[in-house]
């Protein structure tokens, strides 16, 4: 099979493709062939910065069809389509046509999506969802100021706080507006024009999607009101922020075959779908990475075998 590695730290040209064995599946194990592997900014960061030992292989949503049952699955049958977010934040090797992962780290893929669509799903999906509904415990008529809403976290968050009936404050750059709007947003905000800091007030609940924009943030908070940074670099910050009257949380994704099923509800009920921005052949992963770097997507940038 094919697969995507690194065998050092660097910008998108150290991402090869190189053929190996198809791994078998352990114990609680599904063995999934790949027809389609989401990209996130994890990944980028991941790919310059580091996570495991080298050669390292990226990726870590999936969407594909279950090839064949290690000892003890129960959940699934071969052939059954499904989608995940394997291992996170271990080495799961997404960018690849086969990949090995515990059974209960996938759930049934929605007829509704694509396997293009679906592996858009996971990885920005799950930090929505655990985000605004386990961190924050959002509940409806709570105002939600999402950032950077036209991106992957963002758009689907958008979504999710609408499905939770929570008013939506949204930034975007003029461009990306009406598709924020269509997305459900009840106002949208250019950021490049506006401060949003003091453009916005009485929030509840805010998502911190880009680093270093915390505390600018806590200061739309109603008292009591909730900040939650996606990124490791506003984790210090947060901190402070507990004793200033605020709810601050620094959180990582995790998998979750239960939080799965809520997302694949929510996309069967008609209340979430994938904007798919672009599409690329496993073998410009590289040509993935810089297109995603640039932040000017819509949704999500996904690999094909």
């Amino acid at each position: 099979m094919r697969k995507v590695i690194q065998r050092s730290i660097g910008g998108p040209e150290v991402l090869e493709v190189i053929e190996t064995e198809v791994p078998e599946p352990g114990g609680t194990e599904i063995l999934v062939e790949v027809k389609a592997a989401g990209v996130n900014p994890v990944d980028w960061k991941v790919r310059s910065g580091g996570l495991g030992p080298l050669p390292f292989s990226l990726g870590w949503d999936v969407s594909g069809v279950v090839r064949a049952l290690g000892p003890g699955v129960t959940r699934f049958a071969v052939g059954d389509a499904v989608f995940g977010m394997p291992r996170f934040p271990a080495e799961a090797g997404g960018y690849s046509e086969f990949v090995v992962a515990p059974s209960r780290q996938f759930t049934v893929k929605p007829a509704e999506l694509t396997h293009v669509m679906a592996a858009g799903l996971p990885l920005a999906g799950l930090t929505a969802w655990q985000a605004l509904v386990h961190t924050a415990g959002l509940q409806p008529g709570q105002r939600v100021l999402i950032p950077a809403a036209a991106g992957g976290v963002g758009h689907l968050a958008v979504q999710i706080a609408k499905s939770h009936r929570a008013y939506v404050i949204a930034t975007a750059s003029n461009i990306k507006h009406d598709f924020v709007q269509s997305l459900g947003a009840d106002e949208v905000i250019d950021y490049r024009t506006n401060d949003v800091a003091s453009s916005v007030d009485r929030v509840d609940v805010c998502l911190a999607t880009v680093p270093g924009q915390l505390n600018d943030l806590a200061q739309t908070l109603n008292p009591g009101g909730c900040v939650i940074a996606l990124n490791g670099v506003d984790a210090a910050s947060s901190k402070k922020l507990n004793h200033a009257g605020y709810r601050s949380s620094f959180m990582l994704v995790e998998p979750d075959r239960a939080d799965l099923d809520a997302l694949a509800g929510l996309v069967r009920a008609g209340e979430l779908t994938v904007h798919i921005d672009k599409v690329f052949p496993l073998a410009q992963a590289s040509e993935a990475h810089r297109y995603g770097e640039r932040g000017r997507s819509m949704g999500k940038v996904v690999l094909v075998p």
